[in-house]
């Protein structure tokens, strides 16, 4: 008996995951990508019709790409950077890795503009999950309904319940490891906490000391062998990509058992538009480019899933009779409400070693702040991470603080004495923080993407209010001094879920209201994001939109 199968009757749970998506056994034995599965792979002609094209292949991109594969439909997913293999692409440094972000040109404006680039944007097969530190917390329970609830934000058309068996079923599937989870919705985590290192400890004798719950998790690296993907090596380099395949990613969580299932991914080719029919209003493919020649892919079901500039920028890009002013944009929808959290990052100098560098960034959170506090002046909350700049990062983070010179050198010189928290703030969307199209063109001609961005009032107090407790926790913990960067992370919304066609781009299932076989399924569509990392709730949101399309059938083949 092979050690899969006996990996499964040790834990039935495994089975059960096996059962639905067999990625990790789909590795090589020893936790390589199987290049033959690529090479091996269906490929589809331009003059086939297939059932769905899926654009992006990053987490809601893969998750529908597998889930649909699975289900019997033929399925082609693009993506505009390479088919990453880990063994032979990434590396273990800093420099080294700026390849995994998306660096297309893009103009940013408003009163606080937003860079992009390694902390929020991908590039690739697997997309920014491959270059993620790893958290994966849910979404609470309020978080779809802060408008009601809090007067502030948008109220979603679903609710967590909708959600919660899909957040059960993604985390047992790449895998996810942590404590016993009080916050939110309590609940389980089958995989027991990574042991932390001198960062985590620094955070878990900190919040004790200061009367703040902290726990450990929830993270997305195999604890333990899963399938065939081995345990963490605490190499600590899970934001240039994990070359052991110990941290999860769409590359080798959904990826292989899409491949399996008959998909196939087009990698190094930019979509430049989603083709409509005029008569039927129904989207007929993609236009796409591949060693500078234009195609396109037919196919009865068209996902989008580039994530929140890029899709904006598609459907924007993507005009016509119909939609004069970009696909699906009848109310001016496409591109608003687009949000960041805001992430400083404040750093403690103890006088013992604390190496944060020697084990992954993620390890020990905490949700306390979350929800909004009727004694405060704001609204929502925020989280607290850990997170381990490398050098590289450090000394951004130092010459940041207008330290130069022989100040700069002299705490480049003193970083294994350094420990490093991070939070992650709610700001609220705005209508004014959007994407539009600049004049500028890219290197394929597309109009690039224009990202306006500004704070309220509100996302102000809580980036204060999330320093202030990163600092009592540091202090608590026995650090010296300290010292915080001004920050952001992640994105979300810009083609947001509504209750109607007013409201949002698309519905409660990621259908556009404008075009009833054109899906959204990315981070988008997220109408609110909460103070949690976004990836769980992106693949969530995905697997449970192609759970519809699969039950109604949209292509109308197999009704």
């Amino acid at each position: 008996m092979g050690a899969s199968a006996i990996g499964d009757l040790i834990d039935p749970g495994m089975a059960e995951v096996r059962e639905r998506n067999e990625s990790a056994w789909l590795l090589t034995p020893r936790g390589e990508v199987d290049r033959s599965l690529q090479e091996r792979m269906r490929r589809y002609g331009d003059k086939d019709e297939v059932d769905v094209v899926v654009v992006g292949c990053g987490a809601g991109g893969a998750t529908m790409l597998q889930r649909l594969a699975r289900g019997g439909w033929s399925t082609v997913g693009f993506d505009a950077g390479p088919f990453w293999d880990p063994e032979l692409d990434w590396v273990s440094d800093e420099a080294g890795s700026h390849k995994l972000y998306w660096t297309e040109p893009r103009v940013l404006g408003g009163s606080d503009p937003v860079p992009l680039g390694s902390n929020n944007s991908g590039r690739g097969v697997g997309g920014s999950m491959v270059h993620y530190a790893g958290f994966v917390p849910r979404l609470h329970p309020s978080d779809f309904a802060t408008l009601t609830n809090d007067g502030v934000g948008e109220d979603w058309p679903i609710d967590y319940d909708d959600l919660k068996q899909y957040y059960e079923a993604i985390e047992g599937e790449l895998p996810v490891a942590g404590d016993d989870w009080p916050w939110g919705d309590p609940h389980r985590y089958r995989y027991r906490p990574q042991p932390v290192s001198g960062n985590g400890e620094v955070f878990l004798r900190g919040a004790l000391a200061a009367g703040i719950e902290a726990r450990v998790g929830p993270v997305a690296i195999a604890n333990g062998r899963f399938g065939h993907r081995p345990h963490c090596i605490y190499r600590g380099f899970c934001l240039q990509g994990c070359k052991v395949n110990a941290k999860a990613s769409p590359l080798i969580t959904h990826v292989p058992d899409a491949l399996a299932h008959g998909a196939e991914i087009r990698a190094d080719t930019m979509v430049t538009a989603v083709e409509l029919d005029e008569r039927t209003g129904r989207a007929i493919g993609v236009r796409y480019l591949r060693d500078g020649v234009e195609h396109l892919q037919r196919a009865r079901v068209v996902v989008v899933a580039g994530y929140s500039i890029e899709t904006p920028r598609l459907l924007l890009n993507s005009v016509s009779r119909r939609f004069p002013a970009g696909l699906c944009n009848d109310y001016d929808l496409v591109g608003r409400y687009l949000m960041v959290q805001g992430a400083p990052q404040t750093a403690g100098r103890f006088d013992s070693e604390v190496r944060m560098f020697k084990a992954p960034p993620p390890e020990v959170s905490s949700e306390e702040f979350y929800e909004t506090d009727a004694t405060k002046p704001y609204k929502r909350g925020f989280s607290i991470q850990t997170v381990s700049p490398l050098p590289i990062t450090w000394a951004e983070h130092v010459a940041a603080q207008g330290h130069w010179g022989a100040s700069l050198r002299a705490r480049m010189s003193d970083y294994v004495h350094w420990s490093c928290l991070g939070a992650l703030c709610e700001f609220l969307p705005q209508p004014e923080n959007r994407v539009t199209l600049a004049d500028e063109t890219d290197s394929h001609g597309l109009r690039v993407a224009r990202f306006d961005y500004s704070q309220c009032d509100n996302d102000r107090m809580l980036v204060k209010a999330a320093q202030e407790v990163m600092e009592r926790i540091l202090k608590a913990a026995g650090a010296d001094d300290v010292m915080t960067i001004q920050r952001y992370a992640h994105l979300v919304g810009g083609a947001r879920m509504g209750a109607d066609e007013t409201s949002g781009v698309v519905d409660g299932h990621c259908r556009t209201f404008a075009v009833p076989n054109l899906y959204i399924a990315d981070g988008s569509v997220l109408p609110t994001q909460g103070s949690a990392n976004p990836a769980l709730t992106i693949m969530s949101i995905a697997a449970r939109a192609a759970d519809r399309m699969l039950a109604t059938d949209p292509t109308g083949k197999r009704k």
